[in-house]
């Protein structure tokens, strides 16, 4: 499993929110380039890229500034979203440099349009399943959806989409522990590599996500902005195994 730590855009600042609420934002950063670059250089072997702007406003709004990421972090790989709800729109953030297009709300409403990124985009696309209760969270977190977590997991199986995204929206940006068991459903259910996300909070959080089958990555935010994980601790822990 891969520790990836999370850079979330917002106003050209680097934040994290609580939950998912646009109300509860804590600002880490004016500077998302240069912290970036701190977890590059601390040993992240990839880093996930969020355009809060674009996720509320259902377009991006920040794909400049995720292109100066990824060229400031090369040859460590970018993954990104936020507000990419159109195929042009995948387009345009994969032609700035990142690895993969992170597409979560249009790929919940529309099995066409996520059946068609797959044709077009397949092993570049990351499809997120953002889970409120078994059901999805959709634009920028701020409705529920009719599917569940799982069926959107097929979907994006069926596209042949690289990976899929699961965070447990009412545990991100908490420190209080991931949804573990839900998680390992979910990898179990479909067969598709897992990113997991939300919750973590230390390294034995971490090493209760490794341990489940299926779960290629996870990705923490806040406890790395606010010291409670040590990126070089985590990435060691993970690597020799000592979970």
């Amino acid at each position: 499993m891969i520790v990836i730590p999370a850079v979330d855009l917002r106003e050209g600042r680097c934040v994290r929110l609580r939950e998912g609420r646009a109300d509860a934002e804590t600002v880490f950063s004016d500077d998302p380039v240069a912290m970036a670059e701190r977890w590059a250089e601390a040993g992240a072997e990839r880093l996930h890229v969020v355009d809060l702007d674009g996720a509320f406003a259902g377009a991006p709004r920040q794909t400049g500034l995720i292109a100066r990421i990824v060229d400031a972090v090369r040859p460590v790989p970018v993954e990104a979203g936020g507000g990419l709800r159109d195929l042009a729109a995948v387009a345009t953030v994969l032609e700035a440099g990142v690895a993969w297009a992170v597409v979560g709300t249009r790929a919940a409403l529309d099995a066409p349009f996520l059946a068609e990124a797959g044709r077009r985009f397949g092993e570049r696309m990351i499809v997120a399943a953002d889970g409120r209760g078994e059901r999805v969270a959709i634009r920028g977190w701020t409705e529920t959806g009719e599917l569940t977590v799982v069926e959107v997991g097929r979907r994006a199986r069926d596209a042949g989409a690289a990976a899929l995204l699961y965070t447990d929206v009412a545990r991100d940006g908490t420190e209080l522990g991931p949804n573990v068991e839900a998680t390992a459903a979910l990898a179990a259910a479909l067969g598709l590599p897992v990113l997991a996300s939300g919750g973590v909070g230390t390294l034995a959080h971490l090493c209760a996500l490794a341990a489940v089958p299926g779960v290629m990555g996870t990705i923490v935010g806040r406890a790395l902005y606010t010291g409670a994980v040590a990126l070089e601790d985590a990435l060691a822990a993970v690597k020799a195994a000592r979970c």
